[in-house]
């Protein structure tokens, strides 16, 4: 995807609008550099859509695009006076509708890394843990089964 600019990120916002929701986008979409852990965010009082342009840059458009869409479903349904909120039926159906994801996949700079590797005995279950865990006093959650440390 070409390097996005504020003006050329209101006519991709709005085509999208327009192709998947046949309503125009009519407030004000621009990007936040602050945003750390999430693609977007809308802004019901001021009726505006904050992108991550980290996902311009190291994902693919399909993933921008799926970030836009979602954005989207909250806007519309908040114009129309639905239920917009991620915990509402209106705002899931309409997800759904759209072809919309409900969440986006985490950036590589925020993926956790773990520094230790357990495995349960009995049921084989992995356990990533960033400290180190005592397999005397903790068992596996799953079977009670005994915890082996494989990748330290």
């Amino acid at each position: 995807m070409d390097p996005i600019n504020e003006k050329s990120l209101y006519s991709l916002v709005d085509k999208i609008s327009l192709d998947y929701f046949n309503k125009p986008f009519k407030h004000v979409v621009k990007f936040n550099h602050r945003l750390r852990t999430t693609g977007g965010r809308y802004i019901p009082m001021k009726k505006t859509i904050e992108l991550n342009p980290k996902y311009v840059i190291e994902s693919n458009s399909e993933e921008f695009i799926g970030i836009i869409k979602h954005e989207l479903c909250h806007y519309h349904l908040h114009i129309e006076g639905k239920g917009y909120q991620r915990r509402d039926a209106d705002f899931r159906e309409l997800l759904k509708i759209t072809g919309s994801p409900r969440h986006c996949s985490p950036l590589p700079s925020q993926k956790k890394r773990y520094n230790y590797l357990y495995n349960c005995k009995d049921c084989q279950l992995e356990y990533k843990r960033i400290r180190r865990v005592d397999t005397k006093k903790y068992r596996c959650g799953k079977c009670r089964g005994k915890l082996v440390l494989v990748k330290d």
